[in-house]
């Protein structure tokens, strides 16, 4: 696939990113700047230098450097990069190797929400960016990456969630996994509509997931432990309305720990700082952005001040940051969470799934 030319730039509204009272433009702009330099030459960025590759923590970085790269352009760049090596990493039965290290597939396991999540990060460049012609040089990523989403559909219409070394489809469907998939068929669906190639089949996958999600989570194998799987749900859309605002008030105190972030699973004393990010997408995409903004002040105690980058988690019973790394994913986290509860970019549309609600152009 050869490299498409870089776009012209395109005028933006000049509102800069910040979260007043947490975050200024100029620490997130170092935050994101991490990314950069932990960005690989092939245009991998793993989760932290020298660690692995995922697509989908590459995806939801590739997505913070577009949101950061209206203002910075060697942050712009470096997301055409990320999403550019997509291209080039696929399997060759569709869907990515589960992990890579320094450019080379470290297993033949393909997950269905990496194959996925393409969909969503190359939607989330067309609204920031405009360029459309960059959307359909990237077009064979998405369309391939979620038929072999499909092709893992079981019997109800769940999405199984890998196909295994040897090619055999995974033996169960995980909510969060599905949740995720959920938004990202919903996310493709509005791409292929807006480059004039209508997927009407993918909807109707989504429709089936939120089905699925909303009626029949028994389906699903029990990860009830994992904070993901209260909230993706609703983050990713198959959740909402008067039964997002009960499902999250549901398990608030399980998960959530006051003036420290949120539990990544609810029988450990840890909280993360990413999960805790997602939470505050998911709340501002039900339109409680003071509840937000709170959780995203309380996980500040994650951040580096040396140089703005955020560590994974913290131990709170011990009282040490813990895993001692810090994901380049968190700090990707944390910038898509401000321009969730601020609304400063159009990308942000994507995670209060509200870009039927505007024009394509700006």
């Amino acid at each position: 696939m050869a490299v498409a030319p870089a776009p012209t730039p395109v005028p933006h509204d000049t509102k800069a990113l910040h979260l007043p009272g947490v975050l200024s433009t100029e620490q997130l702009h170092r935050s994101a700047s991490y990314l950069v330099r932990t960005q690989e030459a092939d245009g991998a960025i793993p989760w932290f230098p020298g660690g692995h590759t995922d697509v989908w923590d590459h995806v939801e970085c590739a997505m913070a450097l577009t949101v950061t790269g209206r203002d910075v352009p060697e942050h712009a760049e470096a997301a055409r990069r990320a999403y550019l090596w997509l291209a080039g990493s696929r399997a060759s039965g569709g869907g990515w190797p589960a992990k890579f290290r320094q450019g080379v597939p470290a297993t033949r396991l393909r997950e269905a929400n990496h194959a996925a999540y393409p969909a969503v990060g190359l939607f989330h460049h067309l609204l920031v960016t405009g360029d459309a012609s960059f959307a359909e040089h990237m077009w064979p990523v998405v369309e391939e990456g979620l038929e072999f989403v499909l092709a893992l559909r079981g019997e109800h219409g769940e999405i199984l969630w890998a196909r295994s070394e040897d090619g055999s489809p995974g033996d169960h469907a995980l909510l969060t996994v599905c949740a995720s998939v959920h938004h990202a068929l919903r996310c493709g669906a509005a791409l292929a509509a807006r480059l004039g190639r209508e997927r009407p089949e993918w909807t109707a996958a989504a429709d089936r997931l939120a089905l699925l999600i909303n009626e029949h989570e028994d389906l699903f194998s029990d990860r009830g432990r994992f904070s993901m799987d209260w909230f993706y749900p609703v983050l990713g859309g198959a959740v909402n309305g008067a039964a997002a605002k009960e499902r999250i008030a549901r398990r608030w105190d399980r998960f959530v720990v006051r003036g420290l972030g949120v539990r990544c699973v609810s029988d450990q004393p840890w909280v993360t700082a990413a999960e805790s990010a997602e939470l505050v997408m998911t709340l501002a995409a039900m339109g409680d952005v003071e509840t937000g903004v709170r959780i995203l002040r309380d996980v500040q105690h994650l951040r580096d001040a040396d140089d703005g980058v955020y560590w994974t988690g913290y131990q709170f019973a011990e009282q040490v940051r813990w895993p001692v790394e810090r994901s380049t994913w968190t700090s990707a986290a944390v910038v898509l969470a401000v321009d969730a509860l601020t609304g400063t970019t159009p990308g942000s549309r994507v995670f209060l799934h509200t870009w039927d609600e505007f024009p394509v152009d700006r």
